[in-house]
């Protein structure tokens, strides 16, 4: 990242006042956010579903994706593999939150390539740390 750029994160979470928390964490770390309510959306902003182009292309890279663990349809785990597998995205930071503290399924996550695993409810001293890893 240039110096003087705010990182760009995409919190993916199905529970909007979830969203809506780890988004003010965020812009209170003075970071820019994209929001998405599940993972077939966030792939889609990523430019990771069949055939679409990078929405982000030209626009905005994201930096870091923060999601949500447990959600209908895809799990950030599953969501995770899907950046982890591709040349475009392999490269971005993923974070996984969890209201659940499971040691295996928490390992499961590292082991995939998650940057770090967050027990909700996420606090701001947590998003600093993230921002900090950002920045550096």
């Amino acid at each position: 990242m240039e110096s003087g750029d705010v990182p760009h994160v995409l919190a993916v979470d199905d529970n909007l006042i979830d969203r809506k928390l780890v988004e003010k964490l965020l812009r209170n770390s003075s970071c820019k956010v994209t929001t998405a309510e599940n993972g077939p959306r966030a792939l889609e902003l990523l430019g990771l579903t069949s055939g679409g182009q990078n929405t982000m292309n030209g626009r905005s890279k994201v930096n870091m994706v923060i999601t949500d663990y447990c959600m209908p349809g895809m799990t950030g785990y599953e969501l995770l593999k899907k950046i982890k597998e591709s040349s475009v995205t392999k490269e971005v930071p993923v974070v996984i939150m969890s209201s659940e503290n499971i040691p295996t399924r928490i390992n499961k996550c590292l082991e995939e390539g998650a940057q770090m695993f967050i027990l909700k409810p996420l606090k701001q001293s947590d998003v600093k740390k993230l921002t900090c890893q950002l920045m550096n």
